[in-house]
């Protein structure tokens, strides 16, 4: 058994010695900016995805626009050319619908369209898009075998949904009487990522957690309904608050009894108010075809001791609603003041306080929800009678924030997460579409050899079985389209593995010996994997390379293998190296956080990262305290080899021989597992490789059990 320790990520984008080469464009593209909504910054694919798209061949056009918050020069150095005029484009991509006079024919445009509930204010566009032959791939449309959505922006919109709330709850409370640590978050848009909000939300539940909550409000309680990616965003922001989660049952003691130095929150669930108007019981089948039969308890089982509701719920006009406009004038009653109220210490004059609709379906689930707010007036007061008093927060009623472009208010964060779930299908987009004969869309032939092509590994060719080698087949044969050759120098190994996963052929193979018989091997496969020891990597590249197949590695780029590059390139194939735990994972992780402190303005002053594969402790059972999955050479190498590293802007090296194990250090984070760790090789290549040069520590090392390899004279 493995288990894998972790002290601080570390890490690089792994090398590749090769990449294809294309000599023209294959097809346009064009991202069109936003000019529907003044607010409107993002765009539909960050400069990441733009940079894949040019690599693979195709040309992609971007319309300037100084309102996007990522700015052009990050799109133009991607590869993309910057152009006013996008007309040449076939695929015109955007967040939002065009303008209808700005719509070029007979062109494929992708965006949401809010068209697919008969919109009326969209019906004009509808209209406009038949007329000119437009190919039109909605959003909202796009979706798996499950009729579940894959691109949108979900989780964005409950992240900014919940820190506007946030906001909003400190004005109203003011508006009554208190001061309360809401006060110090602002609006999701007024700061420069999500990063500086979550810290304003984490110094607003310091102040609860310390008992600064005003006593005369009682505790503060959050319903979120639904399970989706919006409940789940706004729940992300929540989390930073001392919250405490209950079940909706449990929700009236805690409101009248709770401990003022945290919140509380409940996730409504259907099974938790809806029930069976005949006879109060829920059926989750019946429900998904019969909704109309059903009803909700919500009014009176969870509103009554709600302070916040936050709603993420998709609705239909054939299901039930959560809170209708007689709920509200119930809700609305206001409480007698107790004899302890006064001027100064003001009670509540109802429990349930705002609402903040996500979901933003007019006359929806919130039935009183009849027009939505915006960024720039993202408050109204709902009151029993009825009356809406916009863009205000004092006054009798319920703080109504109904925003239906949330995610617009942290734009970075949102092209980049609805650019990562666009992009796979960008291949098929930008591609042309024919009638058939039976009138329906079909991409064209070419397209198809294409997408065969770019689907991935069909044949796997995985030289070297053992521990390692199972995990990755697994992996590979989750693809049933995938054919993978096991190759070992025991067929007794190769076969034991083709017996456990299908589509997975064993075969004997020495590379030191049977070259012709690696060749043969390589020329009929897609992918070659080599989990064999570093040493003969080189080997089998050059067979890749000579046949023009692309190779993965998990071993360090050696010098012989950085020798291929050239040949690579020239071969239009790729050589990755560097794909496993360490160098692999340990290179994604730190790439993910220096990228993260980077893009949070921060400089890196020191990096000091220590990683490694051991067993666990109930199975550290011999002398070496360690189990050799991999090569035991290379591993045991590694305890004489030389080391480099950087330490308060001095180079420390310590040479090859026996001196290495004499360097190592304790490792307290885990005090339960006893590790030590060692440097590791040279670790300042990484400060330019990292993008670290500012960096005036840096060290890279591997962890091991205290006197695990302290008999490295075995070698």
């Amino acid at each position: 058994m493995l288990r894998l320790l972790r002290h601080q990520a570390r890490g690089t984008r792994s090398c590749l010695c090769g990449q294809r080469r294309y000599e023209h464009h294959k097809r346009v593209m064009a991202i069109r900016r936003e000019d529907i909504n003044v607010w409107e910054r993002r765009a539909p694919l960050a400069p990441r995805h733009v940079k894949e798209i040019v690599h693979a061949g195709h040309k992609v056009l971007v319309q300037p626009s100084n309102r996007r918050a990522i700015h052009e020069n990050y799109y133009e150095k991607a590869g993309a050319i910057i152009s006013e005029d996008i007309s040449e484009a076939s695929l015109i991509i955007g967040v939002k619908s065009p303008p209808e006079e700005k719509l070029y024919p007979r062109k494929t445009y992708a965006f949401f369209s809010h068209t697919i509930k008969a919109q009326e204010a969209n019906m004009a566009l509808l209209d406009d898009l038949l007329k000119k032959e437009v190919r039109l791939i909605d959003y909202e449309k796009m979706v798996d075998a499950n009729g579940f959505r894959i691109v949108a922006f979900g989780q964005w919109a409950g992240v900014a949904g919940m820190i506007n709330i946030l906001h909003g709850l400190g004005l109203r409370f003011l508006a009554l009487g208190h001061h309360t640590p809401f006060m110090h978050i602002g609006m999701a848009h007024n700061y420069r990522n999500v990063s500086q909000a979550i810290q304003a939300v984490r110094d607003c539940g310091y102040e609860i957690s310390m008992g600064l909550m005003p006593k005369s409000i009682g505790p503060v309680t959050f319903v979120f309904t639904g399970t989706g990616n919006v409940s789940k965003g706004a729940q992300d922001i929540i989390n930073e608050l001392p919250v405490e989660y209950v079940e909706p049952h449990e929700l009236k003691d805690v409101s009248q009894t709770g401990d003022m130095s945290r919140v509380y929150a409940t996730v409504l669930s259907r099974h938790h108010h809806l029930m069976r108007k005949s006879d109060g019981v829920y059926d989750p089948l019946e429900y998904e075809y019969h909704p109309e039969l059903y009803t909700s308890h919500f009014r009176t089982s969870v509103a009554p001791y709600t302070t916040c509701l936050i709603n993420g719920i998709y609705w239909d006009p054939q299901t039930p609603r959560l809170l209708r406009r007689l709920d509200a004038q119930r809700l609305l009653t206001h409480v007698k003041p107790s004899a302890a109220a006064t001027e100064g210490w003001p009670e509540l004059p109802h429990k349930l306080l705002a609402i903040c609709d996500i979901s933003a379906d007019m006359g929806g689930s919130i039935e009183f929800m009849t027009e939505c707010t915006s960024i720039d007036k993202p408050f109204c007061m709902y009151d029993a009678d009825q009356h809406i008093d916009h863009d205000s927060v004092e006054g009798t009623g319920i703080l109504m924030c109904s925003i239906d472009n949330l995610p617009a208010q942290l734009p970075i964060e949102a092209t980049e997460y609805f650019g990562d779930r666009l992009f796979p299908y960008i291949w098929e987009m930008v591609r042309p579409a024919v009638i058939t004969s039976e009138g329906k869309l079909t991409p064209k032939f070419e397209y198809i050899e294409d997408l065969r092509e770019r689907s991935g590994m069909k044949r796997v060719l995985l030289l070297g079985s053992g521990y390692v080698s199972g995990p990755v087949i697994e992996y590979l044969t989750r693809d049933p389209g995938t054919q993978i050759t096991v190759a070992s120098v025991l067929l007794t190994q190769a076969e034991e593995l083709a017996g456990k996963y299908p589509n997975t052929i064993p075969v004997m193979l020495d590379v030191t010996s049977q070259e012709g018989h690696l060749e043969s091997l390589v020329k009929d496969h897609d992918l070659v994997i080599s989990m064999l020891p570093y040493g003969y990597h080189p080997v089998i590249a050059k067979h890749c390379i000579n046949k023009k197949v692309n190779m993965v590695t998990a071993s360090y780029l050696s010098p012989a293998m950085k020798d291929l590059q050239q040949s690579a390139e020239e071969a239009g194939i790729t050589i990755v190296n560097e794909m496993g735990l360490d160098p692999g994972i340990d290179h994604m992780l730190a790439m993910e956080c220096i990228d993260q402190a980077k893009a949070d303005g921060c400089t890196i002053e020191s990096y000091s990262s220590f990683c490694g594969g051991l067993p666990a402790p109930e199975c550290s059972d011999n002398p070496l305290r360690y189990k050799f999955s991999w090569s035991p050479y290379g591993v045991l190498l590694n305890t004489i080899s030389p080391a480099i590293f950087l330490k308060d802007n001095e180079v420390v090296s310590i040479p090859a021989g026996g001196t290495l194990m004499e360097s190592t250090a304790p490792m307290d984070f885990l005090p339960g597992f006893n590790l030590e760790g060692f440097p590791n090789r040279d670790s300042t290549k990484y400060s330019e490789q990292y993008g670290i040069e500012s960096a005036h520590t840096l060290i890279r090392g591997t962890l091991r059990f205290k006197n695990c390899l302290k008999c490295h004279c075995m070698l």
